[in-house]
């Protein structure tokens, strides 16, 4: 288990994260979202132990990162944005070393290395200098180096930032795969991360936990969500109105033959919109309930009103 527990930390005047605390399980992978110089980064680094906080600390796996750093880091996989490697090294004489600087000697040295290469799908590099790999195959030995010596908990930051579709998709598979065995945060600005692997989101603005909950929870917060979308195969001059008279409907967005029915009453919109259509002319190509959008709801809370991110707060 991962305990955050209202870290704090100042550089002069500037606030840069402001008593910030959650909690992650065994078995979740939660996604640490916020714009740039929102305190994602700071934070990571003060759980890690590689900055040290102004107040508040971290418990890793029942280690305090201030009082035990030394335990604490034991059970930490660190995998920073921009990870350092030996570039002239081949991927297996990396992790070797890695292994070693860990402790491990011997058999149980290249188990570790043997073991690591398979999870991280490296076989077909690992006599390759990592100079020469693609962005994707370094992030995976840069991944590896992380979960050598089997960590209770990973943290990564940006771990797929940079990385073309399938390269994505090869990481997040990994994610997925230790998802199970590990307490995992993975730091990110991009939202589709956050879909494609995370059981739950905290959203950081301003140095603040501005939210705290799954991704189904927050686009329930959208204001798309529990919207009707009607495609028409053909033009209804009416069609915007009739809607918009709706009890249930609150607004109207019209796009070409695409109209968007925003709910006043989430229980009853469907139901109307769907005997307004059925007894009428309507020549529907599609109609479904809008779950809403991550998007909407991180702009919402990150953003002020003209649109421009929240600066940081003076200490």
């Amino acid at each position: 288990m991962l305990e955050v527990k209202n870290l704090r930390k100042t550089f002069g005047a500037i606030r840069a994260v402001n008593d910030v605390s959650f909690n992650v399980e065994r078995g979740e992978v939660l996604g640490f979202l916020g714009p740039n110089g929102a305190g994602k980064t700071n934070t990571m680094r003060m759980i890690t132990g590689f900055l040290p906080p102004t107040s508040g600390t971290a418990i890793v796996n029942g280690f305090d990162i201030r009082t035990s750093p030394l335990d604490a880091k034991k059970q930490i996989g660190y995998l920073p944005e921009n990870a350092p490697v030996y570039s002239e090294m081949t991927v297996f004489n990396y992790l070797r070393f890695i292994a070693e600087i860990r402790g491990f000697t011997g058999a149980a040295r290249d188990a570790r290395v043997g073991g690591t290469v398979e999870k991280c799908r490296l076989d077909g590099v690992r006599n390759q200098s990592i100079g020469t790999l693609s962005k994707g195959y370094r992030q995976r030995v840069c991944f590896a180096q992380a979960l050598l010596h089997d960590p209770a908990v990973l943290i990564m930051d940006e771990p797929t930032d940079g990385l073309d579709p399938n390269q994505k998709r090869v990481v997040r598979d990994m994610i997925r795969d230790m998802a199970r065995e590990k307490v995992i945060v993975l730091s990110t600005h991009i939202l589709e991360e956050v879909d494609a692997v995370c059981s739950r989101a905290v959203i950081i603005s301003h140095g603040r936990i501005a939210a705290n909950a799954s991704p189904d929870s927050l686009r329930r917060r959208s204001a798309m969500h529990g919207a009707v979308e009607i495609l028409l195969d053909k033009p209804l001059p009416e069609a915007a109105t009739l809607l918009r008279s709706l009890p249930s409907a609150a607004s109207v967005q019209e796009e070409g033959g695409r109209f968007v029915v925003m709910a006043k009453d989430k229980d009853r919109l469907f139901h109307d919109v769907f005997a307004l259509v059925k007894g009428g002319s309507w020549a529907i190509g599609g109609i479904r309930v809008l779950d809403g959008r991550l998007d909407d709801v991180f702009r919402d809370l990150t953003m002020n009103d003209n649109g421009t991110a929240r600066p940081e707060s003076a200490a």
